[in-house]
């Protein structure tokens, strides 16, 4: 996506990152590629929301010994037979989804990730799976206290051309890590400027902004021009002038094309390609429990959001 000017609350990024936290190179998805790792975020407010999100890891990818979680993961470039020069390629991956916590102890996530009782018993939720200092590598580790199960799937839906959305119920309350706000009330329109939080092709966190809605008119979702890629489905998409939650990626394009013997990142023209689908909160809202619905109104955390410009990564 192309890096924007425009007056956007709650983000404030670093133009550009060096060491281990980010391999910064200028490929795309939509025009510029605006990925960044939480090392690079400079807004308090954001780090606060990333906090929110959670990595989906098959059950048996993690192992807790000794107070830690470890993680099987993968060389991200080898994995996915990336060409030198992509960014990110020296980071590992693992996680097969991306998810946020919007109530004490339910996950929001994509239908897709979560199809049964037996693939929620078979997954962990976890937070803390990010790059927080430019030295630091990808963590193949989070403390033991950091990963839930699944207690309960809440409810679902799977429509390729509609709503994709899952709730999961947690083993237990979260603690440490806040709900975020959703969206109730207004909803998006054509050209609403949004930010995604969430796993790309299972990596630590990333945050991707300088996005908008192309088009909000299809039943249940909405089409944006979001840096997403495979592992970021369940992510949560934000409005990035309220702070609040509008929605969930689900669907979007092709991740890589063939460069010789290996693969780089598509690259479209910020209104190029299909863009990516994602569920409006609004298809969501009325399968929360009235109690954890009647707390997003109370509790606005946008509102703690300054206003800032986003810059994005060049």
């Amino acid at each position: 996506m192309p890096v924007k000017a425009t007056t956007l609350a709650a983000l404030l990024l670093c133009a550009a990152a060096r060491g281990t936290c980010a391999q910064v190179d200028g490929q795309t998805i939509y025009g510029n590629d605006d990925r960044v790792d939480l090392c690079q975020v400079k807004s308090e407010a954001v780090l606060k929301l990333a906090d929110s999100t959670v990595a989906l890891f098959d059950s048996s990818d993690v192992t807790v010994k000794a107070g830690q979680a470890r993680l099987s993961l993968t060389p991200y470039g080898q994995e996915e037979n990336l060409c030198p020069g992509e960014r990110f390629r020296d980071q590992l991956e693992g996680a097969f989804c991306s998810g946020s916590l919007v109530a004490p102890d339910v996950v929001m996530t994509a239908g897709h990730c979560v199809t049964s009782r037996e693939d929620c018993a078979g997954t962990k939720f976890v937070f803390g799976f990010s790059i927080m200092e430019k030295s630091e590598g990808t963590p193949r580790a989070v403390p033991a206290g950091e990963v839930y199960g699944c207690k309960e799937l809440i409810g679902r839906a799977q429509d390729d051309h509609g709503p994709d959305w899952a709730l999961v119920r947690l083993d237990r309350k979260v603690f440490g890590h806040q709900p975020l706000a959703l969206d109730t009330a207004g909803g998006v329109a054509k050209g609403t400027p949004l930010f995604v939080i969430g796993h790309p092709s299972g990596l630590p966190t990333k945050v991707a902004g300088g996005a908008r809605v192309r088009d909000a008119s299809p039943r249940g979702y909405f089409v944006a021009s979001l840096d997403t890629y495979g592992g970021n489905s369940g992510s949560a998409v934000f409005n990035a002038g309220t702070g609040l939650v509008e929605g969930i990626l689900v669907r979007g394009d092709t991740d890589f094309v063939p460069k010789g013997r290996c693969r780089v990142s598509y690259r479209v023209p910020d209104d190029g390609g299909r863009g990516e689908d994602v569920t409006k909160i609004s298809s969501v809202l009325p399968h929360l429990p009235r109690v954890e619905t009647f707390a997003f109104r109370a509790i606005p955390l946008a509102r703690t959001l300054p206003a800032a410009s986003f810059d994005g990564a060049k």
